[in-house]
């Protein structure tokens, strides 16, 4: 009897465990939600067959190792949700706020979630006979923070003695998680970044951008763009940074020349703000009589003269400071261009040329370029081969005139007191005209006639053989030495030389 009580035990406990391991309470591992939504926290009781009874089911929060009940449902008392949360949460099936006995579906709602809410909840299940049941969710509260961007002040003053400062500061207050900033601008500065953890557990992200102001900063954009989870925002803001003027003269072109009219200088200057007086001054000396001030140019009057040469400065001066440039004019006589400037010149070379391209057109009129520029490319040479050879010609009539031997062993005849070679000079290409050439002479012997003295002629070397000069008037009674050759220059050399 007592082994049989004893196996029917056995069996009970068995069922009694297969019953109590199908029961169990399904929750999401985590939930989150930012500041001011609504979240919702899932709780469902998987109950077993045959079905256990559920006597109550509680909320709590649970909090650096704390519990805090939240919210309570019971079938006979109803539903009772406690301070701080009596007025932000709700139980999300009307079957439990209407106290029915059906407790399967406890999921409750979250609104207008606060930072202080971020806890893990339990939802834990009173049943009869088979006792508790829990099961906990982890609820993140994220808090979305305000960006902001600011300039350090409106204005920024870049003052001659500059220095380093804080030109605009980026804000990302109050979020969770902390924000990243960065800047995306062409200026070249540096940022600096602090962050500040809130009591609420927030987090306040600060950068500063700092830079060295100057003219070449002002109007220039500057954009700071934090990054929160997922999410992007950006602000931008223009700098104006006020800076003294930065001057240059402009209207000398370097031509300016006697008679030229309607010359003019203008001071330019790049100013913020801008520029309120103008000073025109000549260095050395006082500004001439024609000229006329209109704010920031001076017009010269009339023709240009000399009287206008000189250091021309100008100063400009604005609410930061004064600077100052000038320019050196000189006049000269004439242009320093041709007439026509340099498109006109440029229209001379190109027409002067043999070859015309004309671009464009049809294609007739492309292949009648084309033959003309054939025909020109054919007279020009022709052309250069006549240069060529008339270049030829002159340097084979001078060879022809030029005598073996070495010049530094001929003698000249001029004016020597030597004779030359019996007959005369001979000119080869003179032949028809010898007999005009030749002295005359009285019959009888070659003492007794008075012999008429001839002129003689010499040619210059590298010039011209058909210009002959009139040396001097030789006498046909001197007598050149037998190995002496006489040439058609005038100089006599040794036969030894002739023959080499």
């Amino acid at each position: 009897m007592a082994l049989v009580l004893a196996g029917i035990y056995v069996l009970f406990s068995a069922l009694r465990f297969q019953d109590v391991s199908a029961q169990m309470v399904q929750m999401d591992s985590g939930k989150s939600g930012f500041v001011g939504s609504q979240v919702e926290l899932r709780c469902i009781f998987i109950n077993s067959n045959p079905p256990v009874k559920i006597s109550q089911v509680t909320w709590q929060k649970l909090l650096n190792g704390s519990k805090q009940n939240v919210a309570i449902a019971n079938p006979a008392l109803g539903v009772s949700v406690l301070p701080p949360f009596k007025e932000r949460v709700s139980f999300k099936q009307a079957a439990v706020r209407h106290r029915t006995p059906s407790l399967e579906d406890t999921t409750i709602f979250f609104n207008n979630l606060q930072l202080y809410d971020e806890a893990a909840y339990i939802c834990e299940y009173t049943t009869f006979p088979a006792g508790n049941r829990e099961n906990m969710v982890n609820l993140t509260v994220f808090a979305r923070p305000m960006t902001r961007m600011t300039l350090t002040t409106p204005t920024i003053v870049a003052r001659p003695q500059r220095r380093k400062m804080t030109v605009a500061t980026c804000v990302s207050a109050n979020g969770k998680p902390p924000s990243v900033i960065k800047w995306d601008t062409r200026l070249k500065g540096e940022a600096t970044f602090q962050e500040t953890r809130n009591q609420n557990g927030t987090v306040t992200v600060r950068s500063n951008y700092v830079l060295l102001p100057g003219r070449e900063t002002h109007k220039q954009k500057l954009t700071c763009i934090v990054t929160y989870r997922n999410e992007r925002f950006s602000d931008s803001v223009v700098l104006n940074v006020q800076h003294e003027p930065q001057v240059k003269i402009e209207g000398f072109d370097s031509n300016w020349y006697l008679n030229r009219q309607n010359v003019q200088l203008t001071c330019q200057a790049d100013a913020n703000p801008p520029v309120t007086v103008y000073q025109w001054k000549l260095l050395n000396g006082s500004l001439p009589s024609n000229v006329e001030i209109r704010n920031n140019s001076l017009f010269f009057k009339g023709p240009v003269t000399y009287d206008l040469a000189g250091t021309y400065v100008c100063h400009a001066t604005n609410g930061i400071g004064t600077r100052t440039s000038m320019v050196d004019v000189n006049i000269t006589e004439s242009p320093s261009k041709p007439a026509g400037g340099d498109d006109a010149a440029q229209e001379q070379d190109y027409t002067g040329g043999a070859i015309v391209v004309v671009v464009g057109g049809d294609d007739a009129a492309q292949e009648q370029d084309y033959t003309d520029v054939a025909i020109g490319v054919a007279v020009g040479g022709v052309a250069l081969l006549g240069v060529a050879a008339m270049v030829l010609w002159v340097l084979v009539r001078r060879r022809q005139r030029t005598f073996k031997g070495d010049y530094s062993t001929k003698m000249q005849v001029l004016g020597n007191g030597k004779a030359p070679p019996p007959g005369g000079l001979h000119y080869p290409e003179d032949e028809e005209d010898e007999e005009d050439k030749k002295p005359s002479q009285t019959a009888g012997d070659e003492g007794e006639g008075e012999e008429l003295k001839r002129p003689y002629f010499t040619v210059d070397e590298g010039g011209d053989y058909d210009q002959r000069t009139l040396a001097f008037q030789y006498d046909p009674r001197q007598e050149v030495s037998d190995d002496m050759i006489s040439q058609t220059d005038g100089s006599v050399i040794s036969k030894k030389e002739w023959y080499v």
